[in-house]
């Protein structure tokens, strides 16, 4: 005869499948990757989410009971990660959901376009842009992304706009980018995020 007894495990684990579901969950403790493969799966996936304006992912690296010494090598590296990605404006915040799962608050587009440069930086030198690497974008996207890259440079004071907007939207392409998987889907994905990042400018 079978328990009728469930374990805590499994509760809370329907929890947080019904709070976050399977897309916004990256479960690094299944596949068992090294350090390095953990940090670099966590990033992309964590600019991935961000894009999509997940608001809030759940991060499982498991506890490191099976790991040397009970320290799990994949939860360390997503502890150094999380620093670097606030820096950078892909995460916000974090906070342990359990001594293996970590629940982070991710940044809003407009603050991955604002931490390369704040505020109060300025631009001193024109950095000439790469033309291939926008070249095979539709008119719509780039007529997109010069409004975008426009409306930085206003933000940062720039008074000779005209000098700085293609390595600005350069600098933006490749930002936002980072965070799209390639595609036939993915220059559309790449307009509605810039849209959502000009709207955000605007608020």
């Amino acid at each position: 005869m079978r328990s009728s007894k469930v374990s805590l495990h499994s509760v809370w684990k329907a929890f947080d499948e019904a709070a976050f579901g399977p897309k916004n969950t990256l479960n690094l403790r299944e596949s068992l990757p090294t350090a390095a493969d953990a940090r670099y799966r966590a990033e992309a996936w964590l600019r991935e989410r961000q894009i999509g304006r997940a608001g809030e992912v759940l991060l499982i690296t498991g506890r490191g009971n099976q790991s040397p010494g009970g320290v799990s090598a994949v939860r360390a590296a997503i502890v150094a990660l999380l620093p670097n990605l606030r820096r950078r404006g892909v995460v916000s915040e974090w906070r342990e959901h359990s001594p293996g799962s970590f629940v982070v608050k991710l940044g809003s587009i407009s603050s991955l376009l604002d931490a390369p440069r704040r505020k109060r930086d300025r631009v001193t030198v024109a950095t000439p842009a790469d033309p291939e690497s926008l070249a095979q974008l539709d008119t719509k996207t780039l007529s997109l992304l010069r409004r975008l890259a426009v409306r930085s440079l206003e933000s940062l004071g720039v008074r000779d706009i005209d000098k700085f907007v293609d390595s600005e939207m350069l600098s933006k392409f490749n930002s936002l980018a980072a965070g799209i998987a390639p595609g036939v889907e993915g220059e559309r994905r790449l307009r509605e995020v810039i849209s959502a990042a000009l709207e955000q400018l605007d608020e």
